[in-house]
């Protein structure tokens, strides 16, 4: 099958917020979220420079800047889960993630320093997710870009499919140049 630029961009599809979540499928994005460094550092540790160098896709980001970006995203993930935590619906701070992939770290800096991040970031996030109570699922934020109130478990799915949709971003571009 050649791939189109739909599944190129969304490799596992966009993501679907189901009606309802249950307490199992709230330990499967657990478990995404915690298997994530680890599967992210196999699947690029030993790339080379210009490997890392490559889009993922025509006009997308160097897997480099995808593993920069899931940094990024997931530190702000972190925070808006423990302001959501802490305060009643607060307003999150949206951040302009296209911008951040361009700056100059996030287009040459060492991929150990996002995947180390991410390895003692998500440890701390999972210990925090863990810890939930039963009605801390249903606390929210109000995300301002979108005009839309998220609740936590609702969150949890969103991240646990980012991780694996950037991870998928990854393994298939190494499956497709057969690296």
């Amino acid at each position: 099958m050649t791939p189109t630029s739909e599944n190129l961009s969304y490799p596992i599809g966009k993501f679907q917020k189901p009606g309802k979540i249950t307490a199992g499928q709230r330990a499967a994005y657990l478990a995404d979220i915690a298997a994530f460094p680890a599967r992210l550092c196999s699947a690029a540790i030993n790339l080379s420079d210009a490997q890392l160098d490559t889009p993922y896709r025509p006009g997308g980001w160097t897997i480099r800047q995808l593993i920069h970006h899931v940094a990024d995203s997931h530190m702000n993930a972190y925070i808006r889960f423990k302001l959501t935590l802490t305060e009643d619906n607060p307003t999150i701070r949206p951040y302009e993630e296209q911008d951040w992939a361009e700056l100059p770290e996030a287009r040459t800096a060492p991929i150990s320093l996002s995947l180390d991040l991410l390895t003692h970031l998500h440890r701390r996030w999972v210990e925090a997710l863990k810890a939930l109570r039963e009605e801390d699922y249903q606390r929210s934020y109000f995300h301002p870009a979108d005009k839309a109130t998220v609740t936590l478990e609702t969150a949890m799915g969103l991240y646990a499919w980012h991780c694996n949709h950037h991870l998928a971003h990854l393994t298939r571009l190494v499956e497709r140049e057969g690296w």
